[in-house]
């Protein structure tokens, strides 16, 4: 059934005081009234055009976030004669206006806007789109609850086109029509928004994003295709929740396979929760008196407390630059206003207070066809700092996953010049180091991508329940690194060294970090606890001067014996069969009995050869 098939013309007869066409209620809006226009997809199109065409009506303050129906008449010059629009979020229908400095930006977070309309921006007049009244007299505001309802509230003249192609939308969605001064029947389909196909580097980021999205997370997915397409990623996880301030189609196929359910939210349990729709009409269906669906304000929607009382909460944005001590720019390319606040920092912070939350911020690697890289020595000059250094918290782009919260300058750069395209990785280096965010000594990251080692990563689960994941090491792993060397005895340090090391600073460290991964392969084992992670164990192989593969094994005591060993020496091995390798050896030891039992296992055709020291040099085929 259509949603128009849903509402009865019997409350024309009920208000018909209040019925009238546009023309006549928009005659009301006066010379210099502060006018209000709902949100986005949920605009009420036939009542800004009948304004518009009235020619009386001149010297009005527009007010609208994500404005469609307005943009049409921005190439005529009675436009910006008559009317100053003011928008608190710049969309790529408006961005060549606001660049040439004909729309008036106001940056503020979503969550703050409703209160605005209390104190700040006085509104006369409000233009909304809202349902037919119900037996009740309550009209719903539909897909445009979000600073909507508040606007509404405060304005002195409330003006609704009353549409019913407009879903029926619960939670704090409802206006009684007797607060409305006018209403204005006129049915017109929605207006509609499909987002572009993601192309590969999207994708690539939208995969690793989903890398850290666990089960039982409640989601936040802003505004853009990066965030959006990271859903086409999620079909394999249990029982998501959903605390947005938009929802779109992307949505609906996790919902139809039952990955969203909500059912594990500890805040409006079982409730998809939001404050505005935009999409297609398979969305506006799906919202449509669903029970499964509440809309309220943003003021409470975003609340940074409100959205920390979901546990594990994952907010997902994206951003247009961001230098290497973690400052994040997502609504200005330099002095040219590109997109808005939004409602990324209170997203940002609230899952960062969340019991178990993160969030993410995303971006490509580059701009501009590849040639400019996004991730930079400093901002633009005139970029506006939406996320601070100290609210970073994880960065995503196409070449992995950066962690910055807690993290010094030295390891926030290494970090970020991970995710920075290769061919920007050295310019940005030799910045760092010239602004002495580094050590003068630094290695150089490789210049090639690395995607290939996300196909390297295993999984083991120990007996007690522990987890265990498997991966190569990174530049960036240098403290976690030594750090593991630490926590050893000095017994185990000479059954690996030979010698005991006692100290491993910065120039010996970062040697074992900096790898080639193909020559030369490391991979350590992590526990992930509270957003970080300690190193379990190490195996590695290096190529000697015969060509051959030398493998080597340290696994942290308290470790030992619940078969991480053999598991992580067969990945080696594996891996080194992969690069083409068929000779192997091992120096173990000769009082060294687990290595020499484990050898064994893995390599049954072993020979040894005695060395002095009471080494022996274990040889076998890969």
């Amino acid at each position: 059934m259509d949603i128009q098939d849903y509402y009865q013309d019997d409350w024309k007869d009920r208000y018909k005081d209040k019925i009238c066409p546009a023309q006549v209620a928009t005659s009301m809006v006066k010379h210099g009234n502060h006018v209000f226009i709902g949100t986005g997809c949920g605009e009420p199109q036939h009542l800004i055009k009948a304004m518009i065409s009235n020619e009386e009506i001149s010297d009005i303050d527009l007010y609208q976030a994500l404005p469609f129906t307005l943009s049409q008449f921005f190439d005529q010059p009675f436009f910006w004669d008559r009317f100053l629009f003011n928008t608190f979020f710049i969309t790529s229908l408006v961005r060549e206006a606001a660049f040439e400095g004909k729309i008036n930006y106001i940056p503020a977070c979503l969550s703050e806007i409703p209160s605005l309309f209390d104190s700040q921006i006085l509104l006369d007049v409000a233009l909304i789109q809202v349902t037919p009244p119900d037996e009740h007299g309550y009209c719903s505001l539909g897909i445009s609850v979000d600073i909507t309802k508040r606007a509404a509230e405060t304005a002195k003249l409330i003006i609704a086109q009353v549409n019913s192609h407009m879903p029926r939308t619960l939670g704090n969605s409802f206006i009684h029509a007797s607060k409305i001064d006018y209403l204005v029947p006129y049915d017109e389909p929605l207006i509609e928004v499909k987002l572009p196909e993601p192309d590969k580097s999207i994708r690539r980021i939208a995969r690793n994003i989903s890398r850290l999205v666990e089960d039982n997370s409640t989601i936040e997915v802003g505004i853009g295709t990066i965030p959006y397409s990271v859903l086409s990623f999620l079909g394999k996880k249990k029982n998501l929740g959903i605390h947005t301030e938009m929802l779109s189609d992307v949505f609906l196929d996790l919902i139809a396979k039952g990955v969203i359910t909500n059912e594990q939210k500890n805040l409006h349990q079982g409730k998809i929760i939001a404050s505005f729709c935009m999409g297609t009409q398979s969305i506006y269906r799906f919202v449509h008196n669903n029970p499964m669906v509440e809309f309220y304000t943003s003021d409470y929607v975003n609340d940074p407390f409100v959205i920390a009382l979901n546990d594990n909460m994952v907010a997902i944005n994206s951003a247009l630059e961001i230098d290497l001590t973690g400052q994040i720019c997502s609504d200005s390319i330099g002095y040219h206003f590109f997109s808005g606040i939004g409602g990324q920092v209170d997203f940002s912070t609230g899952a960062a207070k969340s019991k178990g939350g993160i969030s993410i911020i995303a971006l490509p690697s580059t701009a501009k066809n590849g040639t400019i890289s996004r991730i930079v020595p400093h901002l633009s000059e005139g970029a506006g700092v939406v996320i601070t250094r100290g609210g970073a918290h994880y960065v995503v782009t196409e070449y992995g996953i950066g962690y910055l919260r807690g993290k010094n300058i030295r390891q926030r750069v290494m970090e970020l010049i991970k995710l920075a395209h290769p061919s920007f990785r050295r310019d940005l280096l030799a910045s760092a180091k010239h602004q002495h965010y580094i050590f003068p000594d630094q290695i150089p990251l490789p210049d090639k991508d690395l995607i290939f080692l996300d196909r390297l990563e295993s999984n083991m689960e120990l007996g007690d329940g522990k987890k265990i994941m498997f991966r190569p090491i990174l530049p960036t792993d240098e403290f976690a690194f030594r750090n593991f060397i630490y926590s050893f005895s000095e017994e185990s340090l000479y059954n690996r060294f030979f010698q005991v090391i006692r100290t491993w600073p910065h120039p010996k460290a970062q040697q074992w970090v900096n790898i080639d991964y193909e020559k030369t392969m490391t991979l350590i084992g992590i526990i992930e606890e509270n957003d970080s992670f300690y190193i379990v164990a190490m195996g590695q192989y290096g190529e000697d001067i015969d060509g051959n593969v030398e493998l080597s094994l340290l696994v942290q005591e308290e470790y030992q014996s619940q078969g991480i060993g053999q598991f992580m020496l067969g990945l080696i091995r594996d891996i080194a069969i992969k690069n083409g390798y068929t000779e192997g050896k091992m120096r173990v030891l000769f009082e060294n009995k687990k290595m020499l039992e484990l050898a064994k296992k893995l390599f049954p055709e072993l020979r040894f050869k005695p060395e002095a020291g009471g080494i022996l040099n274990a040889e076998f085929k890969l």
